[in-house]
């Protein structure tokens, strides 16, 4: 309900939704991707690279992928999908720290090429990341899965075999 509220621009009444679900104890589940690498599992939770050892050259990746995709042309429709009132730029910021897009990071400094990265994720994939992941896999020339809790994506030259749902 929170969401719908923010979604329409009610922020009064979003923030109202969200401080009854606290006060009463009730939580979102996180934004949650992983991937395994050598059996060891690196775990990304959204907007926090902090635990992460490499959050510099993850940083790095992502803001050179944003400029290469924007170069081609790319504009980030991250309107709807930040549930709290923040500047449009801030917006942006926070979508590009979604969880996939941190693992996506992470695969990309620590898997050699030619090699699919894998992603898993806990929730669905928002469309923000799902066009940024097309656009990516053409960029890097790599093939990306993302299990998401819906199903299977796989990106490949510029398209994910989904192209139907989105």
């Amino acid at each position: 309900m929170s969401n719908t509220f923010a979604k329409i621009g009610k922020w009064d009444n979003a923030y109202k939704i969200r401080s009854e679900m606290k006060r009463h104890g009730i939580r979102k589940e996180p934004g949650c991707s992983w991937v395994e690498i050598k059996d060891a599992t690196y775990i990304f939770y959204a907007g926090d690279l902090s635990s992460c050892t490499q959050e510099a050259e993850i940083a790095t990746v992502l803001k050179e992928l944003q400029l290469r995709m924007k170069e081609r042309g790319y504009v980030s429709a991250s309107k709807g999908l930040v549930f709290v009132d923040v500047e449009e730029e801030a917006e942006e910021t926070i979508v590009g720290l979604h969880s996939e897009k941190l693992a996506l990071g992470f695969a990309l400094i620590n898997i050699p090429k030619g090699v699919t990265i894998r992603v898993m994720k806990n929730l669905r994939m928002c469309w923000n990341c799902h066009d940024a992941f097309k656009l990516i896999s053409d960029i890097v020339e790599r093939d990306i899965i993302v299990r998401d809790l819906n199903r299977f994506h796989h990106f490949r030259d510029g398209s994910c075999t989904c192209r139907d749902f989105w």
